[in-house]
């Protein structure tokens, strides 16, 4: 007897800024019935400041994200997680990765102290769904959304995030993963480039997978 396949039980979907990791994760969660996690960006008081000023304001940002992230990821930890299915906009680690591109000199040592405290407390997700993007298409998406605060953020910077995220990956196996260029995907607009994603989610178990989208 053929048994379904069934989705894991809790997901992180991963990307470098404009990759699409928020609209991903609320359509996936409405699809399956999830509960949805969403970071907490637009709350950070220093991240506009941030982009003004990176030198200044790099420190405060980081350690806000750092601890709020942690108490969201945290919260999953303390209660039933898997009592339901659990999808977030993005994997804890990726804090780590913004503070190695923004911190320096005894900033950085700080926040690896900090860093070190409760990174062994943070749950591992079932599965990462990491989207990929070249630097035009992300920059493309970014400016359609039109957050205040990102006007100020440069292109370089940009690329530079975006290749910090896929160097990261490119090595992660702390979770299975499922490595997605998005493209050519549209996930809002495209009912099929979602509805094949989602197969692939049920089916993906172990290890690095490459998903080869259909043409839409």
């Amino acid at each position: 007897m053929t048994q379904t396949a069934s989705p894991p039980r809790f997901i992180a979907v991963e990307g470098s800024i404009g990759a699409g990791k928020t609209t991903l994760s609320k359509l996936l969660a409405q699809k399956y019935g999830a509960r949805l996690v969403l970071e907490v960006d637009d709350d950070n008081p220093f991240i506009a400041k941030f982009y003004e000023d990176k030198a200044t304001y790099a420190f405060q940002t980081q350690i806000y994200l750092l601890l709020s992230r942690y108490k969201q990821y945290s919260e999953l930890a303390q209660g039933e997680l898997f009592s339901s299915m659990v999808i977030t906009d993005y994997l804890f680690q990726r804090d780590r990765l913004f503070a190695y591109l923004n911190l320096k000199g005894h900033e950085l040592a700080l926040y690896e102290q900090i860093y070190s405290l409760v990174e062994n407390k943070i749950p591992t997700p079932d599965l990462v769904i990491f989207l990929q993007g070249d630097n035009e298409i992300l920059q493309a998406r970014i400016d359609k959304r039109g957050r205040e605060y990102e006007e100020l953020m440069d292109f370089d910077y940009l690329c530079k995030v975006n290749k910090i995220f896929n160097n990261y990956f490119f090595y992660y196996s702390d979770a299975p993963i499922l490595v997605v260029n998005t493209n050519e995907l549209d996930f809002a607009e495209k009912k099929i480039d979602l509805d094949d994603l989602i197969s692939k989610i049920n089916s993906h178990k172990i290890g690095r997978e490459y998903y080869s989208p259909l043409v839409s």
